[in-house]
């Protein structure tokens, strides 16, 4: 059985892709609100707990769903049915592997982060596991994953940098795209048809670089000498666009390293 303490948003794109995927698992789901329990129940036939002492106490993989401020709590309150033959899979962006060791009585820990691509079955989730994981055990947790999306696992010493690329970059690209509709408004455009450009725009090149050329490769492709396209980036080029995403990113990734403390 596997356990998702927390039913919120990603939880639930997590339930909904692997019962999209026939996956066999029986689900439980400790969630503090009773009418979200009861949704859940409704949509995808999972059982709701009550209490997060009593979804640990019946799975042997515990997904914990929850924000990394509640987390101290939930901890405490799982710990006395926690032990070494359970799995905890922590969804929190910026708590260590070790801080699970630390307070819980196994060392099978999983650090995982995806994104809200997961809503749609497109997610990008990277996974981090101890050593102490036999070849069965991840894949029966990177089939949770890999049910909502794509799936890869990396060491955990890369996950600050992982948190700020993939876990906040929905939210950084969607800022993009926001300006985008906003200056096409501001260029006469209704906000329904710059809503469509922008967005059709985002999903043709995503498709066009996957498996396709090199970002830089496509830049090049649409770019002529002296026409639209290269007066566009020139501006992006002046105003540092490079250095404001990557200081962007690296504030993420020293916030993601701040709540590990």
């Amino acid at each position: 059985m596997i356990a998702f303490i927390g039913g919120g948003n990603m939880a639930e794109a997590l339930i909904s892709g692997m019962k999209q995927a026939g996956s066999k698992e029986e689900v439980i789901v400790s969630e503090p609100r009773q009418e979200r329990c009861r949704e859940l129940e409704r949509l995808y036939g999972v059982t709701c707990a009550t209490g997060n002492a009593d979804a640990a106490k019946k799975a042997g993989i515990i997904v914990l769903a929850v924000k990394p401020q509640q987390m101290d709590e939930v901890v405490a309150e799982i710990a006395p049915h926690v032990d070494g033959k359970k799995t905890i899979v922590s969804i929190a962006a910026g708590i260590t592997i070790q801080y699970y060791v630390d307070r819980l009585k196994t060392d099978r820990v999983v650090r995982v982060m995806p994104n809200m691509g997961a809503l749609k079955g497109e997610s990008m989730s990277v996974l981090s596991f101890c050593d102490c994981f036999g070849d069965a055990d991840t894949n029966r947790v990177k089939e949770i994953f890999m049910s909502s999306g794509v799936a890869i696992c990396l060491p955990e010493k890369h996950m600050d940098a992982v948190t700020a690329l993939s876990g906040s970059g929905p939210a950084f690209i969607a800022l993009f795209i926001e300006c985008m509709i906003e200056a096409g408004v501001s260029l006469g455009l209704s906000r329904d048809d710059a809503t469509v450009l922008a967005l059709q725009t985002l999903r043709g090149t995503t498709e066009v670089l996957d498996g396709g050329p090199a970002p830089g490769k496509l830049i090049e492709m649409v770019r002529s000498p002296g026409g639209t396209t290269a007066e566009g980036l020139s501006t992006f080029e002046d105003k540092d666009l490079a250095g404001v995403v990557r200081a962007a990113l690296e504030a993420a990734a020293r916030r993601s390293k701040e709540l590990a403390k």
